[in-house]
């Protein structure tokens, strides 16, 4: 598979996308006012500790406390870390397993933690108190003594190499993990990798130092900076990047940790916006709707909820040449895969319910399940799914990270705060209409002023016989109407010329039951 990276940086923001045969499969960015804290580490206060929770809240400096889960306090066998083999004291592997016990910590304690979540929503970080430095091929881990390696290193006589480095090189008080990317890596590499975490890590113990108050004690990479890290390995083609600046400084960062990988960056100097070339922008303009077209026919819906997410499949148009079961699993396939990709896409996270063509043959449910998994392999997100169930719906869940794309460039709709919906004009001018008859009813004067949607007073005052006319009429009062052109179209002001003043939550339907 021909893997390429794409950086396009302004002033405003950096993006980065990461293609897979030359189909949009990640995107990251970045801007100024909402930098990257993942990895970042915070002096803190325990705020809070609920035990019936299993977890305490942590003030680092923001508006709302962090949540540190017990299972994210270091030490002992609490500490674990998903995808890699940890050596026990007699030097064996085994897979390590999420443990934790009833942590010793206490309202008013001073602690050092990593943020692992961004905050989304009202909800703050996620962090955690099992600190890493990760470098390019190796993960720093500070008072925690053990030694591991990547699942994904298949090779047994490699892990055992790696295995006899990392005891070599790494000081007794510090843990260490090798990433997949050390694979045949010479020591005196590793080393000099280790040495730069060690490096970092010294930053943070002098910065906390001088931290008095819970706040930044040290910042992780940019976007930029940890996606090169993690993400631009010798598999990948090619990183084409459009700023000068960022290419020198990205070149220098790889001459000097990958040289062997520095005549794949490449400076995008074309007239052509760089996005635009690689089919990106449109790509991410199609992944922001909720409406997405399958090759050949067949389309998907995408619906979010509070609760979870949503995923329709149709067969749209599509028509085979075979019976109903075949067409019905060949849109199958091709919506699971989208599906899959469209997850990493969009960066959607949390509870997913999709809702497949109804197929009768358990055979073809059960390939559905397993293209499914396969797909999913390709995502560096933690992920879990269910078989089809008997009502014909697939579950599974996704790990949320950060904020999803659709968040990150859009924002709810102030007119329907939104639903998608708002409410029809009838529905508007009835409710208008029985305000009206409780002002009459109330206070027996003869004139009142309204404010209104520009939309509203058009219906209302339209026709010879207009609703304005009769609503007048039907409650003996004359109404003078003026216009907001920023006013929801729900939204309306009366006002009393006889109090000369605003009434109108005076007769709301819950104020006069309040008043009654």
């Amino acid at each position: 598979m021909k893997q390429d990276i794409v950086i396009n940086s302004t002033t405003s923001e950096t993006r980065i996308a990461l293609l897979e045969d030359d189909q949009l499969v990640e995107v990251f960015v970045e801007r100024p006012e909402n930098e990257r804290m993942v990895g970042s580490l915070y002096k803190g206060i325990v705020r809070k500790v609920m035990v019936g929770m299993s977890a305490a809240f942590v003030n680092i400096g923001f508006q709302q406390d962090a949540f540190l889960h017990f299972s994210d306090i270091g030490g002992g066998d609490n500490y674990s870390m998903d995808g890699v083999e940890k050596d026990n004291e007699n030097g064996k592997s085994h897979h390590s397993r999420k443990r934790w016990e009833k942590p010793d910590i206490k309202t008013g304690q001073e602690i050092l933690v990593q943020i692992i979540k961004e905050p989304i929503g009202t909800k703050g970080p996620r962090v955690s108190s099992q600190i890493s430095m990760p470098g390019r091929f190796l993960v720093l881990v500070p008072n925690e003594a053990f030694m591991g390696v990547s699942r994904k290193i298949r090779s047994f006589q490699e892990k055992k190499r790696l295995r006899q480095v990392a005891r070599r090189i790494c000081p007794k008080e510090y843990g260490l993990i090798i990433r997949t990317q050390a694979e045949t890596k010479s020591e005196d590499v590793l080393r000099a990798d280790l040495d730069r975490c060690i490096k970092s890590w010294r930053k943070v113990l002098a910065g906390l130092k001088t931290q008095k108050e819970p706040g930044l004690v040290y910042r992780d990479m940019s976007m930029a900076s940890s996606v090169i890290r993690d993400l631009f390995t010798p598999e990948v083609n090619s990183l084409v990047i459009d700023s000068r600046k960022q290419y020198r400084e990205i070149l220098s960062y790889i001459k000097d940790v990958a040289p062997n990988l520095a005549n794949k960056i490449l400076l995008h100097s074309d007239r052509i916006p760089i996005f635009d070339k690689f089919g990106v922008e449109l790509e991410i303009e199609k992944s922001l709707m909720r409406k997405i077209w399958l090759n050949g026919g067949g389309y998907l819906y995408f619906d979010q909820t509070e609760a979870l997410i949503a995923i329709d499949v149709n067969s749209g148009r599509f028509v085979g040449k075979r019976d109903h079961e075949d067409n019905s699993l060949k849109v199958n396939l091709k919506a699971g895969r989208e599906i899959c990709r469209q997850l990493r896409l969009r960066d959607i996270g949390g509870i997913l319910v999709i809702d497949f063509i109804d197929m009768a043959f358990q055979s073809n449910r059960d390939r559905l399940f397993e293209e499914m998994r396969q797909a999913l392999r390709m995502d560096r997100a933690k992920w879990d799914i269910a078989p089809i169930s008997a009502f014909g719906l697939m579950e599974m869940t996704r790990q949320r990270i950060r904020p999803s794309l659709l968040s990150t460039f859009r924002e709810p709709c102030p007119k329907c705060e939104g639903t998608g919906l708002v409410p029809s004009m009838e529905t508007v001018v009835t409710f208008l209409e029985r305000w009206i008859k409780r002002f009459g009813s109330h206070t027996h004067e003869r004139r009142l002023g309204l404010v209104l949607n520009p939309k509203v007073k058009d219906y209302l005052s339209g026709g010879i016989n207009s609703r304005i006319a009769r609503i007048m009429w039907n409650n003996r009062v004359f109404i003078t109407m003026e216009v907001d052109e920023d006013m929801k179209i729900e939204d309306f002001r009366g006002y009393s010329y006889k109090q000369k003043r605003d009434v109108t939550s005076d007769f709301l339907v819950n104020n006069i039951a309040k008043s009654g």
